[in-house]
């Protein structure tokens, strides 16, 4: 991909929108374009065209969207399908218009069946049914992949799916009532060591398994499968190892050194018991995750304590 393509990243300001930036800059990549939500709603279908009539887009990284945790899914589940559904449709037929070279969605591994055999291929799409708590958010990003490949089956355009798994990283999400568990547990157990308290409370019975990714290793995928031209319409990306929610939250304490009492509420739901994503698909084209969990966890703290000004925590290691 030449240095002075015109790239667009949609939804600059989230955690993999930022990330992207990041390396697509550090990268050599001269010509970044992004828009804030006041300069370009990518609800509006007509703005959307537009813009890329204007621009002469190259390249379009669409991490735009309505994310949340297992709470806000549930809750608004109409909120997430809609602008969902919304940012993918007029983003992605404007490329098409536009005659863009490539683009790039960003799905999720919520895509899968709850009772996925694991590790979950890219085959196993639509094999059953989904986890209903986040039921919404996964048809709108399975809709968003499906007319990726719609339009690469009827206009020969070069559209690819990333299915990154369980993300976290710096500009991360840390609001108790819309993040994912890896931010929330982060921030519950800062909060949690700051007032002294003995226990911390853990949503479900702590056995479900996940995967976890740093956000600035999706970044690093997205930039290989662009300057290497990978066409394959759906690739997971992931680590292609998991640990336990537990697991999780003794690792979570252990880096912002809460040593208080884990209590886990089962009354709360636990949602797909295991999430892990077969990444051989991308593993075998050439790239591999490079980021471990708990050095990307303490360097996640660090960002999470600069960025809210709290009280700088101890060295992570004497």
């Amino acid at each position: 991909m030449d240095k002075s393509a015109r790239i667009y990243v949609a939804g600059h300001r989230g955690m993999v929108g930022s990330a992207l930036v990041r390396r697509l800059s550090a990268s050599g990549y001269r010509n970044i374009l992004t828009r804030t939500r006041a300069e370009l709603d990518l609800a509006d279908q007509a703005g959307v065209r537009s813009f890329f009539e204007k621009e002469k887009v190259d390249v379009v990284l669409l991490a735009a969207a309505k994310v949340g945790g297992i709470l806000a899914n549930s809750t608004m589940p109409a909120a997430f399908l809609y602008e969902n559904l919304a940012i993918e449709m007029n983003v992605i037929h404007a490329a098409k218009l536009c005659e863009v070279p490539r683009l790039v969605f960003f799905g999720s591994s919520c895509i899968y069946p709850k009772a996925c055999p694991q590790p979950i291929k890219e085959a196993y799409l639509l094999t059953s049914a989904l986890e209903p708590t986040n039921e919404a958010y996964a048809i709108a990003k399975i809709a968003g992949l499906k007319l990726c490949e719609a339009y690469n089956r009827q206009y020969g355009t070069k559209f690819v799916s990333l299915m990154p798994t369980n993300l976290y990283g710096p500009n991360d999400n840390y609001d108790l009532n819309s993040s994912h568990v890896l931010p929330a547990l982060l921030r519950k157990a800062h909060d949690a060591k700051l007032r002294g308290d003995r226990t911390l409370t853990v949503w479900g019975t702590g056995a479900p398994r996940r995967e976890f990714l740093h956000v600035d290793d999706l970044a690093a995928a997205t930039v290989f499968v662009l300057e290497n031209d990978v066409t394959e319409e759906i690739l997971n990306v992931g680590v292609g190892e998991d640990l336990s929610i537990r697991e999780l939250a003794q690792l979570v304490c252990r880096v912002v050194q809460f040593d208080g009492e884990l209590v886990f509420d089962a009354s709360k739901p636990d949602g797909t018991p295991r999430k892990l994503l077969d990444v051989s698909k991308l593993k075998q084209i050439g790239w591999s995750a490079s980021i471990g969990l708990e050095k990307g966890m303490e360097a996640t703290y660090e960002d999470f304590v600069a960025r809210f000004g709290c009280a700088a925590p101890q060295a992570l290691h004497a």
